[in-house]
């Protein structure tokens, strides 16, 4: 097939609605045959889609293709709002100037000292609902408020606006699920409320990371601007708890609807850390792929041409399930002996707090292992009810009992 031809043919993307985790067979079928398809999403310009493993890493990581090169064009998007602003939409150098600044907050070992407060929260939290009795919402009780505490602690935002900044944070990943005048109600509240503390906190400096934004900022007036430092801070808090409280919920679903496996880690849960990664690969977190790369220049790509300036979307989800890599990857397998997922992205724009976001879904399956081995869905699976008009998959609710 020629490139021309498949322009002619662009797919409608996504290519069905979302069903619950599963992932859809379509991408499958185009590993095998189509590897680089176009296609046409809700909104934006035609692109192409990348589905087998080394190809979307590729697309990710290297400096052929560009993030920056989408400001000023219709990129291709699920949402009608398109973010065309802050660190997603950088290359390096000014990618790299931002990423400096907030990558020593997310190391592995800053990561571990926050390990026994994350535990603590979640022992408080389990308190609670024990105390309380079944059944009783995974979502509400624990999924939500553990990674919420975690990142507001470690920013240094009061626990008492997580209410707040929670409702706000889903225009950051919403599709149609607020009207696109909430979306910039929200943002824009979102903002104010950042610069506010930020304004605090360069009054009276605490121990906290945006303390130490601030700190940068007034250190060398080159390396962050205001608006900078606000988005930043703003992207990290909403970043920081949104996905983590999805895949929560998500992998005790997962984990519950197999039970084979979740005995396996009842029986040992020294596997809790290969636990995380391989869900980590199996939950096809996003409904679709999102942020595009521009090609800088003609690149030989799944078998076909991507010509310079044409925008290209990595499937993350189709990537873990590539069977050039994964042995039965549509398999849920605890003891996945290497598991080189791309859960997290890659490349430069690599999450960069992957760290925490292990150590916070390393700590809450442990904890709930240990401390509720009963645990079990309180209604049957087909009544769980399901999120929609988002960027990711997720439970509305996970009632449970034990």
């Amino acid at each position: 097939m020629t490139d021309h031809q498949q322009i002619a043919d662009a797919r409608n993307y996504p290519f069905t609605a979302p069903d619950r985790l599963q992932l859809d067979p379509t991408y499958g079928e185009l590993r095998e045959k189509q590897p680089l398809v176009r296609v046409r999403l809700p909104y934006g310009e035609e692109a192409w889609l990348a589905t087998r493993y080394e190809d979307v890493k590729t697309v990710l990581g290297d400096l052929r293709f560009s993030r920056a090169a989408a400001l000023g064009r219709d990129e291709p998007r699920s949402t009608p709002h398109s973010i065309q602003e802050g660190i997603l939409t950088m290359d390096p150098p000014d990618h790299t100037r931002l990423r400096k600044l907030v990558a020593k907050a997310f190391t592995a070992r800053r990561v571990e000292q926050l390990r026994p407060r994350t535990q603590q929260i979640a022992d408080e939290l389990l308190d609670a609902m024990i105390a309380a009795g079944p059944p009783a919402d995974l979502v509400e009780h624990f999924s939500t408020p553990l990674p919420i505490r975690v990142i507001c602690e470690l920013l240094g935002v009061p626990i008492v606006d997580q209410g707040r900044f929670h409702t706000w944070s889903e225009a950051i990943v919403s599709t149609t699920s607020l009207s696109p005048e909430q979306i910039d109600e929200y943002l824009a509240n979102l903002y104010a409320y950042i610069a506010e503390l930020v304004a605090q906190r360069r009054k009276e400096p605490t121990d906290d990371l945006i303390s130490a934004l601030v700190r940068a900022r007034a250190e060398d007036e080159d390396r962050l601007t205001e608006d900078e430092l606000v988005r930043l801070a703003a992207g990290l808090l909403a970043a920081g708890h949104e996905t983590t409280v999805t895949q929560i919920s998500n992998f005790v679903y997962v984990l519950l609807t197999h039970p084979s496996e979740l005995d396996r880690l009842r029986a040992d849960p020294e596997l809790i850390p290969a636990a995380v990664e391989e869900l980590l690969r199996y939950v096809p977190l996003g409904a679709a792929s999102a942020f595009a790369r521009y090609a800088r220049e003609n690149v030989e790509l799944g078998g076909g041409t991507v010509r310079a300036g044409e925008p290209v979307l990595g499937a993350l989800s189709s990537a873990n399930r590539d069977e050039r890599v994964f042995a039965d990857p549509d398999r849920l397998d605890l003891t996945r002996p290497t598991n080189p997922h791309v859960g997290f992205g890659h490349g430069v724009h690599h999450c960069v707090g992957a760290q925490l976001a292990r150590m916070e879904l390393q700590v809450a399956l442990g904890s709930l292992i240990t401390r509720l081995p009963d645990l079990r869905l309180a209604v049957p699976e087909p009544d769980l009810a399901w999120k929609s008009g988002l960027l990711v998959r997720g439970l509305t609710a996970l009632p449970v009992a034990w």
